[in-house]
């Protein structure tokens, strides 16, 4: 099992290669949960996740030899940028394959890292088994995400980092996907602080973590589930890293996509930090959770902060749309001249603030006479969405909201 020697020695092994991150003391959400709340921010490491850590711990750990051929490994983001990195620093041929359907700047921003990217499969399953063919046909050493000794340790340097910064710590949050992370962190932290309560989160839709600790051993999801928090999207935690969770972790908690989404965009709001769906995670618990977290001095751990800007525009809406800052309705109304005016006038009144608006009375199922209209308004709140609802069903607009 790993130990905190491992982790000392991974540190010294990073000293000048990885950033000794920012740890923020947060006054907007201290005030807010009525704890002192800090930010550990592994989104401004280097290439904008906390995964070179462990990645560049196991590569310079390996003969030279090993490397000389190459490394492999399957990814769709922050470990494929950590390899490639680590790769490209210790001047070892670096390949990564990524499903069919990966974002094209994921591609590209691993692709500048000197890596060779390759794409096969449709899902995970079908990436991994095909980059594992490769490391054995080609005598490339392959790199796991999450479920190595050496990964952990450099992981778990996190943990020595939030030690020297606030030795006061309380409460701790941290996203589980493999389980690579959170291992490597608890390990470091309870070593020298065993008092300090460790709190896992993961996406409610792929909550493979609390499956393992149910059944009392690491079991595979069978359920297909999207997330915004891709990074933590993994089916099954690793055999290495599940009795370390056991062992360290005090309470494995999950959220549902819109309190990630919630966070996402309130972190660029109140906190002026950008942080992907995994890196948001731990705050999400903290601010939409079904239970009370935070005791003492908390802290949420940030761990990455690429958020492809293709998929940021949905994530943003999504947010808005959960903290009633934004709502999308469809309604009717009469098809004759002044009518379209009439209907903003109201909108005015309300005080609502027109984003979109679509007129079509070419609809089939549209009664003669009527048309139907799109509208993408944005709103001041929950209550003020009632009131417009409220006003628009008493003129007889019959609104529906569109999530």
């Amino acid at each position: 099992m790993l130990t905190r020697q491992q982790i000392d020695e991974a540190a010294e092994n990073l000293q000048g290669i990885i950033r000794h991150t920012e740890m923020i003391h947060s006054l907007y959400y201290s005030k807010i949960l009525g704890t002192p709340l800090y930010f550990k921010c592994e989104n401004l490491q280097h290439t904008g996740a906390f995964k070179i850590r462990g990645a560049y711990n196991f590569l310079s750990r390996q003969p030279a030899e090993r490397l000389a051929a190459g490394v492999v490994t399957a990814s769709t983001g922050n470990h494929a940028l950590g390899l490639a990195s680590a790769a490209a620093l210790l001047n070892c041929p670096c390949r990564i394959v990524m499903p069919n359907g990966t974002p094209l700047a994921k591609e590209l921003a691993t692709l500048e890292y000197g890596a060779e990217v390759e794409l096969y499969g449709n899902n995970c399953v079908e990436t991994e088994s095909y980059a594992r063919e490769l490391a054995e046909k080609e005598q490339l050493l392959y790199v796991s995400s999450f479920d190595h000794e050496l990964i952990m340790a450099g992981q778990g340097t996190i943990g020595l980092e939030i030690l020297q910064d606030l030795p006061e710590l309380d409460t701790l949050l941290v996203p589980i996907g493999g389980g690579g992370l959170i291992a490597g962190i608890a390990t470091a932290i309870k070593s020298e602080k065993p008092g300090v309560r460790i709190i896992g989160v993961e996406a409610a839709g792929i909550a493979s973590a609390t499956l393992a600790r149910r059944n009392g051993h690491p079991k595979r999801l069978s359920t297909r589930s999207h997330t915004f928090a891709e990074e933590v999207a993994v089916k099954q935690v690793g055999d290495l890293t599940f009795p370390i969770i056991e062992k360290y972790v005090d309470e494995i908690v999950t959220v549902e996509e819109d309190a990630i989404a919630r966070a996402i965009v309130s972190l660029m709001e109140k906190g002026k930090l950008i942080v992907e769906g995994a890196g948001a995670i731990g705050l999400a618990a903290l601010l939409y959770g079904l239970k009370t977290l935070h005791k003492g001095n908390t802290l949420c751990l940030l761990s990455g902060g690429n958020l492809d800007v293709q998929n940021m525009a949905r994530v943003v809406e999504k947010g808005l749309l959960a903290e009633g800052h934004y709502l999308k309705l469809q309604l009717e109304m009469v098809d004759m001249p002044g009518a379209l005016a009439h209907l903003t006038h109201i909108l005015s009144e309300l005080k609502v603030n027109i984003s979109k608006v679509s007129h079509n009375r070419q609809k089939s199922s549209m009664p003669l006479g009527e048309a139907e209209v799109l509208l993408d308004l944005e709103t001041r709140g929950t209550e003020h969405i009632q009131e417009i609802l409220m006003r628009l069903e008493e003129e007889e607009y019959r609104p529906e909201v569109i999530r």
